[in-house]
């Protein structure tokens, strides 16, 4: 449904590829070189934002490590705003940020199924999965921003749009918690 309503209608579609230029995709040596990149750096990046991610949200709890998530990829947004046209520098700005756009995922899971558990007990399965629908709408309003991003203004745009946006995810990660804290603490504060 959000594909239907996201996706434009008036997308000019390539020509269809013959098996031969599929092939040449396949075997060409510069492009398995970008394929190695792909699956070393960012398979990395995941691996090591999933593992240390849950990790720091079971020891010291999903919304300071969802806060410390969010900050730091805002600043490393920011960052590749000033490194992406530096070869070396912008892989390793894109492999950190990847590390940890990644390290949110176990944290926003287990916050979520947390949640459930207080507000619609024996649903937490449920909560999961919507979770991970909202992941991807988050992915298709994204690109859909981006796209309108780059079209209008520039594929340089890009860094610091998407900082803005993280901050907004950060600014919710903060109400959330500020509603997780029991009343009379609140009131304390």
């Amino acid at each position: 449904m959000a594909s239907q309503l996201l996706i434009p209608r008036n997308i000019a579609q390539p020509l269809a590829t013959t098996f031969a230029q599929q092939a040449r995709v396949m075997i060409n040596p510069r492009l398995l070189l970008i394929y190695a990149i792909t699956a070393l750096g960012y398979g990395v990046s995941v691996a090591i934002g999933n593992i240390w991610g849950g990790k720091l949200a079971d020891r010291r709890g999903a919304v300071p490590a969802l806060t410390l998530f969010f900050m730091a990829l805002a600043i490393l947004l920011m960052v590749f705003q000033f490194t992406a046209s530096m070869h070396f520098m912008s892989v390793a700005t894109v492999l950190v940020m990847g590390i940890f756009a990644f390290a949110s995922a176990p944290g926003l899971q287990v916050y979520v199924v947390q949640k459930a558990e207080h507000y619609a007990p024996g649903a937490g399965d449920v909560a999961s999965g919507l979770n991970i629908a909202a992941f991807n709408i988050g992915i298709a309003l994204g690109s859909t921003v981006g796209g309108y991003i780059v079209e209008h203004y520039g594929l340089a745009q890009t860094p610091w749009v998407g900082a803005v946006i993280v901050l907004g995810a950060l600014l919710l990660v903060r109400v959330s918690g500020q509603l997780d804290k029991p009343q009379t603490a609140i009131a304390m504060e």
